[in-house]
């Protein structure tokens, strides 16, 4: 029996698909490689996971496609999912808002279909801490109102919550919703503010900081993202009729997954610099359209149902991204 990874060629995918390998799970990888970003850094991610031999498959298609995928699985016995596949980015959402359509709604529906069909055990999938928009209160908690989303990203990965309510409902499929918060860390995307802010320092060009620098994020590890994936996936929610975290009575769960602290943004570009060893040049921009001045983790549903807890502060996490930035780009 195999877990199926969407998104394992993806930063978080291929991270989580690594974890289980070498546990000795048998895993198989479904991804497009499409050129959102850097295709050859997913196939270099992907050609990491080639020492664990027959025990990884990886299959190249549009997870959007339910026809590609029911025959790309047919001979294959799936008996957990992780879907972390999606169209990513809040501000690639207000200039291609087809491809979250595609990917997000579309996408997870087929997922969840073959979920359904195939009776699997349970289904991880990934939300997102946009979908708090700029809540005022904080940390951010599964059981705050989530119902004003402030970018099309974030509106896609409350629909897929929703969508995911009612398949549980319909028929008692166990799913987790995995709400993550600002991942960082090795064999990350280019698009991803700490791999923009390295590559500007590094270069000396200038580094876009909107809301005048005022912005804090619960930036987290992707090893401890990694650690809370595996765990709800190793724990499907009981079909008991007792209310979850997230507020369903149905075999589904919704968790926050952060660092349980909102760091200054310049405190990480700080933390940068110093590894680095170079000043970053800053060009203090206006508040753009769809992003979120502070996003912050209450995680205390996890914590007591998994016993998640973050291991990985900026201070250790960030001068090791940098190193592992200079190491991979020969920078």
């Amino acid at each position: 029996m195999s877990i199926l990874i969407t998104g394992g060629a993806g930063f978080i995918g291929a991270a989580t698909a690594e974890r289980l390998l070498e546990r000795g799970e048998e895993v198989v990888i479904l991804d497009c490689f499409n050129a959102y970003y850097s295709v050859q850094l997913k196939r270099d991610r992907v050609a990491r996971l080639a020492r664990f031999g027959n025990a990884v498959r990886v299959l190249e298609l549009d997870f959007s496609d339910a026809a590609a995928v029911e025959a790309a699985l047919a001979d294959t016995r799936i008996d957990r999912i992780v879907h972390l596949g999606a169209q990513a980015g809040v501000r690639y959402s207000l200039d291609n808002p087809l491809a979250y359509a595609a990917s997000n709604l579309t996408g997870h529906i087929v997922i969840l279909e073959l979920a359904r069909r195939r009776g699997v055990r349970h289904m991880v999938y990934a939300s997102s801490s946009s979908v708090y928009g700029n809540a005022p209160r904080v940390p951010f908690s599964v059981e705050d109102p989530v119902d004003h989303p402030i970018s099309l990203y974030a509106a896609t990965k409350r629909a897929d919550e929703l969508i995911s309510e009612s398949y549980a409902h319909l028929y008692r499929t166990p799913l987790t919703g995995l709400r993550f918060f600002t991942v960082y860390g090795p064999w990350s995307r280019p698009d991803m503010m700490t791999w923009k802010c390295t590559e500007a320092v590094l270069s000396g060009t200038p580094i876009a900081v909107f809301n005048g620098g005022e912005m804090h994020r619960d930036f987290t590890h992707v090893d401890d993202i990694v650690s809370g994936v595996v765990a709800a996936l190793d724990h499907p929610p009981a079909d008991d009729g007792a209310k979850k975290p997230g507020g369903s009575t149905a075999p589904h769960t919704i968790y926050n997954i952060g660092n349980n602290r909102a760091e200054p943004l310049m405190r990480l570009i700080g933390l940068i610099e110093e590894a680095c060893g170079n000043k970053a040049v800053i060009d203090f921009q206006p508040m753009q359209p769809g992003d979120v001045i502070r996003t912050y983790a209450d995680i205390d549903a996890i914590r007591a149902d998994l016993g998640y807890e973050p291991t990985t502060p900026i201070d250790v996490g960030i001068p090791a991204f940098v190193e592992w930035y200079r190491g991979y780009t020969g920078r």
